[in-house]
């Protein structure tokens, strides 16, 4: 999938690390596998929509299925690395920030054997709350090759 990428806007220092702390927080929280902290960083109606199209909607239905993929992680430690983020103030809504950004899973096991996972394109809409910022909506689209390359 090509995205297109335009000249942005560009934010504050203060957004772009509050963003970033944001992020890292959130992850720190999932890879810990804090997942009731995880969830509790989305809106309560938040919504995940999956590569492949599986969509969660509100922290209950997160909850659910990742406490049915705990078992997944019982031998591993899961690390979530994100970059290339492009964030973006809403003009029409000072609480609303959309991020779009690149992400690499690693997997490490008992003897230290790392492993790689596809890597996927996220676009998140955050919205600050009694002043945090929780994610809105997440939609994470796997990366493949650009089909502008096939046709060259």
């Amino acid at each position: 999938m090509s995205q297109s990428v335009g000249i942005r806007p560009q934010v504050t220092g203060d957004l772009y690390a509050e963003v970033q702390t944001f992020y890292a927080t959130q992850m720190r929280r999932v890879d810990s596998l804090d997942i009731e902290g995880f969830a509790a960083t989305f809106t309560e109606d938040g919504e995940i929509v999956h590569a492949g199209g599986r969509r969660q909607s509100g922290r209950a239905e997160m909850l659910a299925g990742m406490r049915a993929a705990l078992p997944r992680y019982k031998d591993i430690a899961t690390r979530h690395w994100f970059g290339h983020l492009l964030i973006e103030a809403d003009p029409a809504d000072e609480d609303t920030v959309r991020v779009s950004y690149y992400t690499l899973v690693t997997q490490t096991d008992r003897e230290g054997k790392v492993s790689f996972q596809p890597t996927f394109t996220v676009d998140d809409v955050l919205v600050r709350r009694d002043g945090v910022l929780l994610t809105r909506s997440r939609v994470i689209t796997q990366d493949g090759p650009d089909t502008r390359a096939a046709a060259a």
